[in-house]
């Protein structure tokens, strides 16, 4: 433990702290489903639909975060984010008419999600590129301890009224707003700092982003395995009741994955320092892929739990050295904008995935969304393979000799006084009566 956490900058713990802090209050949007039916009697349709809204506003959000975060700032579009979000979320909680619930969804899943690019370019911008990896396993338990926590205590917090779901996460993300506010700084460059790298603000636009294509690989790469790994919420219940496992089954199996995230995030983060990432993007989409294509030989819960620790294993690996790739491709100017870029084909992806499901299993069956799976996993190895070791070099950015890490800017912009160089003093010429 001490070796996983040691040697990071303090702005990252700060961070850290304020993601662990929002997502142990994260409930609203894994019940929300269930509030809108139960609680307040509306449609099975309509809760889907409301629930599609959410995640359509935070897919538009992620782009926007980061090209604010490159804008105005980091830490200024952090607090505007959740302090939004905050009160969207309560009002959302106090909604009575359908449009307005509708309306309120849609704008509480943009600020929710406008800050996840905007948390990710921070760390980035303050953790050196060698730390990178260990410092995103870190970011990536707290989110899993944060949401598992927050999932397992939303029920008990639920029979007192669903009403207390939202009024403890605006709560939650206020306390990590004020997190934000105390201890980290800024950490978007100055104009002045990017004097030698060469970089004028045509170079810094979304539209340079979008023209960057191993970038683009490297997102659509990401985007397959992302509606592999969505197929734990959307495929494998439904295959599992069709095997005649209960629900009770079902959340004993699906549990391995957080109790496996948790075990083995930290550890592995550490090892995984130094190791090429090609080959490791290569090896977790073949866990990925290999793991879901396990559940077609299932018929029951004993071949399940072993899909889920394999499929796992290849998201404990894919997910920090991804995310520390990504980084890589971005300089320090234009870093949020990639961010959102590879935000908005996550929560892409997160919408795709229910639906693609649905349409193979009421179709073909189960057996083949897990080949279909599987197809996806070798797909993705091949395309890492020819991306980062076919030609190792052709993903990296020229570093500059600042890169890695920038000067982090207080509020006080005036310079400290220059001290003129030192300059020593003349030999003195005796005197002819010394």
């Amino acid at each position: 433990m001490r070796q996983a956490i040691s040697g990071l900058p303090g702005p990252f713990w700060w961070l850290w702290t304020s993601t662990l802090i929002s997502r142990l209050g994260s409930f609203v949007a894994p019940f929300l489903v269930l509030y809108l039916t139960t609680e307040r009697g509306y449609s099975a349709s309509f809760a889907g639909l409301v629930t599609a809204l959410f995640g359509a506003g935070g897919a538009a959000a992620s782009v926007v975060g980061g090209m604010l975060a490159d804008r105005v700032g980091r830490r200024t579009t952090l607090l505007v984010a959740h302090v939004a979000a905050a009160g969207l979320t309560a009002a959302l909680g106090f909604a009575d008419q359908p449009l307005l619930i509708a309306v309120l969804a849609c704008a509480a899943g943009a600020a929710s999600s406008a800050s996840r690019p905007v948390v990710q370019t921070v760390m980035a911008d303050v953790v050196p590129p060698a730390d990178r990896v260990r410092a995103f396993s870190l970011y990536y338990w707290a989110v899993n301890v944060g949401f598992g926590l927050a999932a397992a205590s939303a029920g008990f917090i639920s029979s007192y009224g669903y009403r207390w779901l939202f009024l403890i996460e605006a709560a939650a993300t206020l306390l990590a707003a004020l997190v934000v506010a105390t201890g980290l700084p800024e950490t978007m460059t100055d104009p002045a700092d990017t004097e030698g790298e060469g970089v004028d603000e045509k170079s810094t636009g979304l539209r340079m982003v979008l023209r960057d294509r191993p970038f683009l690989a490297a997102v659509g790469l990401s985007f397959l395995l992302i509606v592999v790994f969505q197929q734990a919420a959307a495929g494998l219940p439904v295959a599992m009741d069709r095997d005649g496992l209960t629900a009770a089954q079902y959340g004993l199996v699906i549990s391995l994955n957080g109790i496996l995230i948790v075990a083995l995030q930290l550890p592995l983060g550490r090892r995984l320092e130094g190791s090429n990432p090609g080959r490791l993007l290569v090896l977790a989409s073949l866990l990925c892929g290999g793991g879901f294509g396990l559940n077609a030989l299932a018929g029951g819960a004993a071949v399940y739990a072993l899909a889920v620790v394999v499929w796992t294993l290849g998201e404990i690996v894919h997910s920090p050295v991804n995310m520390s790739l990504i980084a890589r491709f971005s300089s320090n100017t234009n870093r949020g904008r990639f961010q959102g870029i590879h935000a908005l084909s996550w929560a892409t992806a997160t919408m795709a995935a229910p639906l693609c499901a649905g349409i193979v299993i009421d179709r073909f069956g189960p057996d083949t969304l897990w080949a279909a799976c599987t197809v996806l996993g070798v797909c993705a190895a091949v395309g890492y393979w020819a991306l980062l070791l076919r030609k190792p070099d052709r993903h990296r950015r020229t570093p500059h000799p600042t890169a890695g890490t920038v000067r982090l800017r207080r509020t006080l912009r005036h310079p400290p006084p220059s001290t003129p160089p030192h300059t020593p003093p003349l030999p003195r010429t005796p005197s002819p009566e010394e």
